[in-house]
């Protein structure tokens, strides 16, 4: 097993939960775009599984009023089905909560929407029982820019951390002579890393051009 810096990501030791990419749900984000937060959950859904980190998806109300998972999200974890649920803190479905246990991981990074709410509570929950937590700050989103930047001060002053799904990729890659999964992350990058994936594709028209 490879060795890392505790304050440094382990892929072997985390755990990707997604929480409540719906439909009703990103009707009501305002804090970013829409297409940002699509693109981001992606990047972050394959990362998780170009380094085999268990990736839990959840719902809530999916058969009333929130709808289905995006089909471009499940499409990335076709073999995940999500757990949906009533509550509005994750953390307290037995059902998610059994399957996080199950996984016997103790850092959990987080993706959702709403910021405020469906990150925030089981965010600061799982910090209190002992997990790690992370949130990938660019894959949630608020119903208003200020709801989204309090909710990350308020989980960011209890002991949850802050990052960027392109931050994962990169601690998780570490060292680009990792060929196990150096084509994995160089395809994320370029479909989702924005300008710097372009990059990548214009060296590449001009190394065999």
């Amino acid at each position: 097993m490879r060795e890392y810096p505790q304050c440094l990501l382990d892929p072997e030791q985390c755990v990707v939960l997604i929480v409540d990419h719906q439909p009703h749900m990103y009707f009501g984000v305002e804090s970013a775009s829409r297409g940002m937060i699509m693109n981001s959950v992606l990047g972050l859904a394959k990362t998780a599984a170009a380094f085999g980190v268990p990736c839990l998806l959840t719902t809530v109300e999916a058969n009333t009023f929130s709808g289905h998972l995006f089909s471009k999200l499940q499409n990335a974890l076709p073999q995940t089905v999500p757990i949906d649920r009533t509550a509005i803190n994750c953390w307290e479905d037995q059902n998610l909560r059994a399957a996080v246990e199950a996984t016997g991981r103790r850092s959990v990074i987080i993706s959702g929407l709403w910021t405020e709410a469906c990150v925030t509570f089981p965010a600061l929950s799982m910090y209190q029982d002992g997990y790690k937590v992370y949130v990938a700050a660019d894959a949630c989103a608020g119903a208003s820019k200020i709801a989204h930047e309090n909710a990350l001060t308020r989980m960011t002053k209890a002991g949850v951390i802050p990052l960027t799904w392109q931050q994962i990729l990169l601690e998780f890659q570490r060292d680009w002579n990792n060929m196990e999964t150096y084509d994995a992350v160089m395809s994320i990058i370029k479909a989702h890393g924005g300008a710097y994936g372009l990059s990548f594709e214009f060296n590449e028209q001009v190394q065999f051009s």
